[in-house]
């Protein structure tokens, strides 16, 4: 991608726009507003060459306030030797700026990244200095801003004072990225590498996370997703999709991946059909080198890439977003620690807002389970005090951690408690339970088995399809199912209630359903015959077991709703806890079926045990050993 480049044409055409670095930096004056290029896009000698002049000069300019997005580059300015020239603002705080920010020796202003560049078209944030890095100019003078839109190209458009550093290095992008030699008041030749973000490697606890996030997302779906090492697992576990779209803010080497394998072609997007739509990249050399003058490529303005209601317009958009920390009513702050700053509101808010607004449009956070190598946990009752709600408990509709996905849209406070609690990291689980009942958030009485014996059997997932073509996924019982099996009982007949519960009650209160859905996976096993919906499971039969010590045998019973029997459920939720008892060293199973239940001692006589059977009082009671 690099190349040499003549200036003397552009210097003839142009001269006062190549002058020395003294002069152009004499045109900044105490009290100008800085704009610097954003992330990977900064320009590094400009800085270096500004923080030059001021050593030299240290009077030649008081009070400047430095402002961009984020900075993964040189941050000098920050220091407190220069705190008399220079005073540090963000729109988003980088590993650079944290602490000078909480400090209060640098500032931070909230906002959504997509109304920044409409601060300074109505000049409530003045641009009067403008250092940004650019692309050689074309043959007609074209030069582009590459690797860095999003408010850069605002801020030059609005700038009293355009300086760029030309950079051969510099991707030529298309879209919004073009300015013109004639808008530029100073040009400063220097080519040096581009930052690059070096990408975390994904552990196995990212990996698991992006395996979940992967279930979600479907085929045709157009996404979001960030960076760092839970965005780059959430990528690496979508190479079996097809025909992926992206409209998101930053462009990553995994996103090039997958467009270089296909994955993502931009096909089905309502919108900029065929175009990969971002407005900045933070990446290594190969992905710039694939991004310049590739016409698949389009970097917008943070206003287009970033406005809810452009990304509403995408029909199965998904945004993938993280947290620092998300509380148990579904809250969510990823940009501060209580009342530490620790990054800022970003695009999270308009993605998830849009997304919510599409049509079949989710929102997924995706976050590790715990922080501070295990210490803590990111599930919390509240958010901490001072804490930035960067996503509310409407924005959210999924939340997935390595221990599996909690759905919370449409859900009451208490249901999303237990959902966020099954996920949590197994070692607060007890901890959450208590302070949600603390907070009434929960039954006072809502039970919990802590440790392993507690702890979801998720290796017991599995898929089945029944001897009439019916898929069904068969899962084992989590904490947070109770509203899921009391809508499976409230379906059954009351004749399928007598039968399965030999009862004629009616009613399925908490403190009985309960019971069944909070277990000791060591003692007993109930699997779930589950229909998938899009974002929605649907019991449709039910299948435990309960072990007795003393024979090593355990009492099987299983119940099949109205308008699914005869389809082979019953068939296949016998033969699986079959085979997990079997697994487990058991020698058979007993139960107690009711004379007029033919199509659950049908089941049982089919499935090939050595079976005993006695009549007592209208019940038949089964023995039945397992063969082999």
């Amino acid at each position: 991608m690099k190349k040499t480049q003549d200036y003397a044409k552009w210097k003839d055409i142009y001269p006062d726009k190549f002058v020395s670095e003294d002069t152009v930096f004499s045109n900044i004056h105490r009290g100008d507003r800085i704009f610097i290029g954003t992330a990977c896009g900064e320009p590094q000698y400009l800085v270096q060459a500004l923080i030059k002049f001021v050593e030299s000069n240290p009077k030649a300019f008081f009070d400047t306030e430095v402002f961009h997005v984020w900075t993964l580059g040189v941050a000098p300015y920050t220091d407190e030797k220069f705190k008399t020239n220079f005073r540090h603002n963000s729109f988003f705080i980088g590993n650079n700026t944290r602490d000078a920010v909480n400090k209060g020796i640098a500032d931070y202003s909230p906002i959504f990244l997509s109304q920044v560049p409409e601060l300074f078209d109505r000049k409530l944030v003045p641009v009067d200095v403008a250092m940004v890095q650019t692309s050689p100019p074309d043959d007609h003078g074209y030069m582009s801003l590459g690797i860095s839109v999003d408010i850069t190209e605002a801020a030059v458009r609005n700038a009293s004072v355009v300086i760029t550093q030309v950079n051969s290095h510099m991707p030529r992008v298309h879209g919004d990225t073009f300015v013109h030699m004639d808008d530029v008041d100073f040009i400063i030749p220097h080519n040096e590498p581009l930052l690059e973000y070096e990408t975390k490697v994904p552990g196995e606890i990212a990996q698991r996370i992006g395996k979940y996030v992967a279930q979600i997302v479907k085929d045709g779906d157009t996404i979001q997703v960030g960076y760092g090492s839970i965005p780059n697992a959430i990528l690496s576990n979508l190479r079996s999709k097809k025909h992926l779209g992206i409209h998101t803010e930053l462009l990553s080497d995994g996103v090039v991946e997958l467009m270089k394998d296909g994955v993502i072609d931009n096909t089905k997007k309502a919108i900029n059909r065929g175009k990969t739509v971002a407005t900045f990249c933070m990446g290594k050399e190969r992905t710039y080198e694939y991004i310049h003058d590739n016409p698949s490529v389009e970097f917008r303005t943070l206003d287009y890439t970033n406005n809810p209601l452009v990304i509403a317009q995408h029909n199965n958009i998904v945004a993938i977003n993280s947290a620092l920390e998300a509380d148990l009513t579904g809250q969510a702050t990823a940009e501060s620690i209580g009342k530490i700053f620790y990054s800022g509101i970003g695009g999270h808010a308009d993605f998830m807002r849009g997304a919510v607004l599409s049509q079949n449009g989710k929102t997924i956070l995706a976050l590790q389970s715990t922080a501070e190598n295990g210490k803590v946990s990111r599930i919390v009752p509240f958010l901490k005090e001072g804490a930035g709600v960067t996503l509310n408990r409407g924005d959210i509709h999924y939340v997935i951690t390595e221990y599996g996905i909690a759905y919370l849209h449409g859900k009451n406070i208490r249901e999303r408690a237990m959902e966020l609690i099954s996920i949590a990291h197994p070692k607060f689980r007890p901890w959450l339970i208590q302070e949600a009942k603390k907070l009434n958030l929960l039954y006072k009485d809502q039970a919990f088995i802590p440790g392993k014996k507690g702890e979801y059997p998720e290796d017991l997932e599995t898929y089945r399809t029944t001897k009439t073509g019916l898929e069904i996924f068969l899962r084992p019982v989590k904490i947070s199912d109770e509203p899921l099996l009391k809508d499976f009982v409230y379906s059954l007949s009351d004749q399928s209630i007598y039968r399965r519960f030999i009862s004629r009650r009616i009613d399925m209160p908490h403190e009985f359903l309960q019971k069944f859905v909070i277990i000791d996976y060591t003692d007993e096993l109930a699997i779930f015959a589950v229909i998938k919906h899009e974002k929605k499971e649907e019991i449709v039969g039910v299948g435990r077991y309960f072990i007795d010590k003393s024979t090593h045998t355990a009492e099987a019973a299983f119940a099949v709703r109205d308008d699914y029997q005869n389809k082979g459920i019953g068939t296949e939720l016998l033969r699986y806890l079959t085979y997990l008892a079997q697994k487990q060293g058991l020698l058979g199973f007993t139960a107690n079926v009711l004379v007029e239940n033919r199509p659950m001692l049908h089941v049982f006589q089919e499935a090939g045990f050595d079976m005993q059977k006695r009549i007592d009082s209208g019940l038949y009671e089964l023995k039945m050993m397992f063969r082999g």
